[in-house]
């Protein structure tokens, strides 16, 4: 039986008759993350978030599970929490009932990890720390174990995103779930070495327009960072995590570590960015030496 089905029913504010919610989930976490009214009703703009994670939760249970074979307690890391949504929700669905295992959200505005830690208190979710970092702070943390079994980052703007893959490769992570956002880097290169670009090759032409430059520099991005995943010997899916009428920082990219590196993604990494102009401004953040 899995955790998610052995707490269903033990909330006694629990409401069945909002297709959103899933089994035993906590409509008293729900109100205080203000996702559902105090009357127990969803606005539009909650069910676009609720929906969100809860879609969200459906690709990370399969990797808890597999995470929490033999009686492992999984230890996850969630970066740019923000409001803890996803960490809450995570704890409350799965870690709640299992009894063991750890969740940590980073974030850097000192408020929210207060209000999360308080949060966490009244509801007894006594295995949740919050620590106020960044992303790339946390990489040296002494609050946090010298290995992440999983890490998550729903929304991490711009390079917080890569930050998280460093994390995640620095504490061995079994797992990384990204949901990358806001990525503003590589068109700012990309932008800066136009006239050069545009005078060398056609292919300039796919970010001569201002807004073919930001959206090709966050595909192009997106593709580094699964090309660096794959050189460091992780598996790596890309798929949609909702549809495009809830939000447009839709892509998701799930990694498992398997201890293949491919060579031939680190060839096509390199290859990249020197098509693009951008190896010497970008190698080393993807792993590449001169």
């Amino acid at each position: 039986m899995k955790p998610r089905e052995r707490a269903a029913g033990q909330d006694k504010g629990a409401v069945v008759d909002l297709p959103e919610l899933r089994p035993g989930q906590s409509v008293e976490l729900l109100k205080e993350l203000h996702i559902l009214t105090r009357d127990g009703r969803l606005n539009q703009d909650s069910r676009r978030k609720l929906k969100q994670v809860s879609h969200l939760f459906q690709f990370i249970e399969p990797l808890l599970e597999e995470m929490a074979a033999d009686g492992h307690a999984p230890l996850l890391a969630d970066h740019g929490a923000g409001k803890s949504y996803l960490g809450f929700i995570l704890y409350d669905l799965y870690f709640k009932a299992m009894g063991r295992g750890h969740i940590y959200g980073i974030e850097t505005r000192a408020e929210l990890v207060e209000k999360s830690r308080a949060l966490a208190k009244r509801l007894g979710f006594e295995r949740m720390s919050f620590l106020n970092l960044s992303v790339a702070q946390s990489q040296d943390a002494a609050e946090l174990p010298e290995r992440i079994d999983l890490v998550t980052a729903l929304h991490a703007c711009d390079t917080a995103t890569d930050d998280a893959i460093a994390f995640g490769l620095q504490k061995h992570a079994r797992a990384m779930v990204l949901v990358p956002c806001c990525q503003a880097e590589v068109a700012a290169c990309l932008r800066a070495g136009k006239a050069l670009q545009l005078s060398r090759t056609p292919l300039a032409e796919l970010w001569r327009h201002p807004l073919h430059t930001r959206e090709l520099g966050s595909q192009i991005t997106n593709v580094l960072r699964c090309l660096h995943l794959e050189a460091s010997g992780y598996q790596v899916t890309v798929t949609e995590l909702v549809g495009w009428e809830h939000s447009m920082k839709n892509e998701l990219i799930i990694a498992r570590y398997t201890g293949q590196k491919k060579h031939s993604a680190t060839e096509r990494l390199r290859a990249i960015l020197q098509q693009f102009g951008l190896e010497s401004s970008l190698g080393p953040r993807f792993g590449l030496t001169a």
